[in-house]
């Protein structure tokens, strides 16, 4: 398996993880407890095989991944762009650091869809 690690700037980031894992229970295995402000999401799709697991410190929203190696990429993009999706009037960058170091996947407003913008 394989590790990133995003920390997210945002002064609401029990807000946000709140509605990251809302949105994925739709369609994933997700939940976030209000209480210790963490949240776990299981991607189980066919290119993206994964978990997220999501804590708050402050001003940080933390992402943690965990994936094979060839599906963390994809796990790294769904969670990004999702929650850059729903930050964008707060600006808010996602910047994934893999677990030896090497840089992952940064996704900002700018990587959104026009239409999304």
């Amino acid at each position: 398996m394989s590790n990133s690690t995003a920390r997210v700037s945002t002064d609401r980031p029990a807000r946000y993880g709140k509605q990251l894992a809302s949105h994925f229970s739709a369609k994933i295995d997700a939940h976030w407890d209000p209480e210790t402000e963490t949240g776990r999401c299981v991607f189980e799709r066919e290119n993206t095989r994964g978990t997220l697991d999501l804590s708050v410190e402050p001003n940080i929203l933390l992402l943690n991944v965990e994936a094979d190696p060839e599906s963390i990429e994809s796990v790294e993009h769904v969670v990004a762009r999702h929650l850059v999706a729903f930050g964008k009037k707060d600006d808010l960058q996602v910047e994934f650091t893999r677990a030896d170091g090497t840089p992952g996947l940064h996704f900002s407003v700018a990587d959104l869809p026009p239409e999304r913008r």
